[in-house]
Formats: C-alpha cells, structure tokens, sequence
C-alpha cells in the first residue's frame, strides 16, 4: 500500500519524529501559522525548532517571514519567562534567490531540500550529532508513516503521564504535621510559665546570645513558636496553602528538608539585623516554600506560567513590601528563608527536571551562604 505523502511531508514527519522522540522536544500550538511546525526544548541547544514547508521565492518574502518569527518568539518568551531564546528555523522550500547573510543572532536559517541534505548538514551534525545515526530516507511505505505517528504519540503519551504524575492531588501529611506542631507549641507556650516571653526563650526562640552560646538548635525551633494567636492563625493558614502545594508537587520528605532548610536560613539571616530580642514564627520557613514554588514554579513554567506570573511573584513581592512597610515584622527571615528554600529546592530536586549538577550546585551554594552568615555573625559580636 503506497502513502499519498508527498516528499515534503514525508520530511516533516519525519523531522518531528526525530526532534521529538531523540531530542525530547515538545511541539506547541502557535495562532496563525500555516504549513509549519513549532517545537520547544527550554534544555536543547536551541530552544525553538521552527520547520517551514512553506515555500519562499525571495530574500524580501525570507526577511518578511523572520519578521513574523520573531514577533512569535517574543510571545513564547513572554509564556515561558525566558530572557533569551535561541531558534532553529529549518526550511524545506527555499529558493536559490534567497541569500541568508545577515541573519538574525537567535534565529538560525538552514535549508534542507531532502533526506540526504538532512544527515548530511553540518549545522545540524554539529547541535544535533544523533541525527547522522537517524533513519532519514525517502520510502513510499505506509507502515513507516504509521510507526512515526505512533512514536510521537508514544512520546506525548509518556510526557503526559510525567505531567499527572507531578500535579496529581496527594495526601498531604507533613504539613498538618507541622501545623500540629506549631498550635501544641503555641498552648505549651501559653502554660509553661506565667511570663509568656520567658516561655518563649525556653521553648527555642532565637536569640543571637543564646545561639552564639551554643544553642544552635534554635535557629530551627524558633520556627515552631509564635507570639499570638493572630500571629498563629496568619501563619498557620499561609502554611496550609502554601505547604499544601509544596508537598503535591514534591513529596512530604522532600517538604520538610525544604522547610527546615529555609528555617534556619532565615533564623540566621534574623540573627544578623537582630540585636537583644528573640525571634519566632513559620513565616520564615513559609517564604521557603514561596521560594520553593519559585523553583518549581520556573521549571514547570510551560504548565505553570500563569499561576508563577500572576499569583506566587505577586505573593511573595506583597508580602517583602509589606514587612519593610510594617514595625515589628522580621523581614529578613523572609528575605532569608525565600533564598534558603530556593537552594534547599536545587538540594532535595525535581522530579523528571533536576540534573545532578543542579543538585551539587544548590549545595555547595547554601553551604557557603551558611557559613558566610556565621562567619558575618561572629564578626558583629
């Protein structure tokens, strides 16, 4: 049985075969394009692969249509948050005439007329060295267009069950943990002794003598206690939504490594700016779970660009401008512990997203942040 595909279609399909299924890119629906297909691999070494079918007689209609592609690039920049994006733009049907000189940095203009111009291109052998080893030829054999379609729908398949892996609703158990921690230690704290202060600096506030004295253990236990019930309930329902997200997306051990991480970040960046009192309270922690999101939020941005543009950015902006706008907030355990659950998000990864280096980097870095702290809070006593 022969297939009505002409060559050019034929080189299309398999093209985004092979960007899909070797290179792991994604196509994207783009508003008013006609015979041409738009892939995106935000980790590829171009992160746009653009292939045209369209044919294009001269240099006037090519400068016409990189117009048109960068106005579409602008707008995935924009969904994506991405500063700079790169793009390969592989034309099918280009016309002697067109000269390609003078292209534009971030989009890359390559012509290929047929399967041999493809393994044999050495632009795209240089990005793309699987390519060479790729099943380019020309076959008039159904069955192949039938296995290419079933590859790429394998592929999606599989990107699919990753995505409901991730965002399926799971039980959530470290928070309420943690918020059962925090409403015990706060009725504790009420009946310990009469002088509520003092209850506090024996249950694990933080205080830069006690801590300079050896009682390290506080930069985390003063996590865990606040200093009224209205600093209790804020806290408590910011936990539940914001600690509820964190562990759906990640996982109640990875949660609470985040959580601790961005507690004693910002117990220690507090201890800097704090000079006799004590410090208390989740919100320091809370911002690590803000920051959290903010990793996350960036890495899933294809999925999640709304909700990081729209609603965690705003949040945690809000929130920052509120503390230097209102007394008594201790804002730099905000400042902190946003930084700490950031890096402690590189730490513990993502997963289907973190390289191992990622994971290195986000050590070494929280590692050298903490011990500047320390060495910056020694020198101020």
């Amino acid at each position: 049985m022969n297939s009505m595909l002409n060559n050019k279609d034929e080189m299309i399909m398999s093209l985004v075969h092979y960007f899909v299924t070797e290179e792991d890119y994604t196509p994207i629906n783009v508003q008013g394009t006609k015979n041409e297909i738009w892939l995106e691999n935000l980790n590829a070494p171009y992160k746009i692969v653009r292939i045209n079918s369209n044919y294009i007689h001269n240099t006037e209609q090519f400068e016409m249509d990189i117009f048109k592609m960068q106005y579409i690039i602008k707008q995935i920049k924009k969904k994506t948050l991405s500063f700079k994006m790169n793009a390969l733009n592989i034309c099918l049907d280009l016309s002697d005439y067109v000269k390609l000189n003078n292209q534009d940095k971030l989009i890359n203009t390559i012509n290929v007329n047929s399967f041999n111009d493809v393994k044999k291109n050495s632009f795209l052998s240089k990005y793309y060295p699987k390519i060479k080893t790729s099943s380019f030829k020309k076959t008039d054999n159904l069955d192949k267009i039938i296995n290419i379609t079933d590859d790429i729908n394998n592929k999606t398949e599989k990107e699919n069950l990753k995505f409901e892996d991730v965002f399926k609703p799971k039980k959530i158990v470290m928070t309420k943990i943690i918020m059962a921690i925090c409403i015990l230690m706060y009725f504790v704290t009420l009946f310990l002794t009469d002088n509520f202060n003092l209850s506090l600096v024996l249950l694990g506030a933080n205080n830069k003598a006690l801590v300079l004295r050896g009682d390290i253990y506080r930069l985390i236990t003063s996590a865990f206690l606040h200093g009224s019930i209205i600093h209790l309930v804020i806290n408590m329902y910011s936990l539940w939504i914001v600690g509820s997200e964190v562990e759906t997306y990640l996982g109640k051990w990875k949660f609470l490594v985040i959580y601790l991480l961005s507690a004693i970040m910002g117990s220690l960046l507090s201890l800097i700016f704090l000079k006799n009192g004590i410090s208390i309270g989740a919100s320091g922690a809370i911002f690590g779970l803000l920051g959290c999101l903010l990793y996350f939020g960036y890495h899933y941005r294809l999925y999640l660009s709304n909700a990081l543009t729209n609603q965690i950015i705003p949040i945690i902006v809000i929130n920052l401008v509120l503390g230097f706008s209102i007394t008594g907030i201790d804002n730099a355990s905000h400042i902190g512990g946003l930084i700490g659950g950031y890096l402690a998000t590189m730490i513990v990864g993502l997963k289907y997203k973190t390289k191992k280096s990622d994971t290195i980097n986000g050590l070494i870095v929280y590692i050298l942040l903490t011990l500047f702290l320390v060495y910056a809070l020694l020198k101020l006593v």
